[in-house]
C-alpha cells in the first residue's frame, strides 16, 4: 500500500510537528526557569531565617531573657566566647546565660551590623560585628566584636551550630580603647 499525501496534507503535518516541538522547548524552559526562581526563592528565606535568629539572639540578650536563647541553638550548639567561656549543648548554654544576664551585667544593650552570611545547603556560616554598651562591676563599657557562626537546618529551622566572639576591645568608658590593654571585662585579676 502507497500513502499518497497532498502537499497541503505534508505542510499540515510539518506545522504540527514544529508547533509540537515549540511548545515542548517552550515548556522546558519554564521549567527551568522555574527551578531556578525556587532555588533563588529558597535562598532568600534561608538568609532572612538566619538573620532572624541572629536579631532573635541579640533581642534575648537585650532584654536579659536567658530563657529564650537555649531555644536558638542546634541539640548540640554551643559558643566559644574567648576569655568569657565557653558552653555546649542546652544545659550548659542556660547556666551561661543565666549567669551572664543576672547582676553580673545588670544593663546591656547590643547593636549588631554587616551581617554577612554564606549558605550551602543545610549548614552555613555568618560574620556580624557588634558594638555593645554594658554595666559591668558598676562601670560602663564599650565592647566591639565580631561573631563568626555556624549555623545548622535543624528540623526545617536555621540554629546556631556554634557562635565565637571576637573581641577587639572591651574597656571602660572613662578609658576608651587607645591603650594597649584592650581587653578589660570579664578578666580575672
Amino acid at each position: 500500500m502507497i500513502l499518497d499525501f497532498s502537499r497541503s496534507t505534508i505542510d499540515l503535518i510539518r506545522t504540527s510537528c514544529k508547533t509540537e516541538v515549540k511548545e515542548r522547548l517552550v515548556t522546558e524552559e519554564l521549567e527551568k526557569r522555574l527551578e531556578t526562581l525556587e532555588a533563588e526563592v529558597r535562598d532568600l528565606k534561608d538568609r532572612n531565617e538566619i538573620q532572624e535568629l541572629r536579631f532573635s539572639y541579640h533581642i534575648a540578650v537585650n532584654e536579659k531573657q536567658p530563657e529564650s536563647i537555649k531555644r536558638l541553638f542546634a541539640k548540640n550548639g554551643g559558643i566559644d566566647f574567648a576569655h568569657l567561656g565557653t558552653a555546649s549543648g542546652a544545659e550548659q548554654l542556660d547556666k551561661f546565660y543565666q549567669h551572664a544576664l543576672s547582676d553580673l551585667i545588670p544593663f546591656v544593650k547590643q547593636f549588631i551590623h554587616n551581617h554577612s552570611i554564606q549558605i550551602d545547603g543545610d549548614r552555613g556560616t555568618g560574620t556580624s560585628y557588634l558594638l555593645a554598651t554594658p554595666v559591668y562591676n558598676g562601670e560602663s563599657y564599650l565592647v566591639s566584636a565580631r561573631f563568626d557562626d555556624e549555623y545548622v537546618k535543624e528540623d526545617g529551622h536555621w540554629k546556631f551550630k556554634k557562635m565565637a566572639l571576637i573581641p577587639f576591645f572591651m574597656v571602660p568608658l572613662s578609658e576608651g580603647w587607645a591603650g594597649e590593654d584592650k581587653i578589660k571585662m570579664g578578666v580575672k585579676k
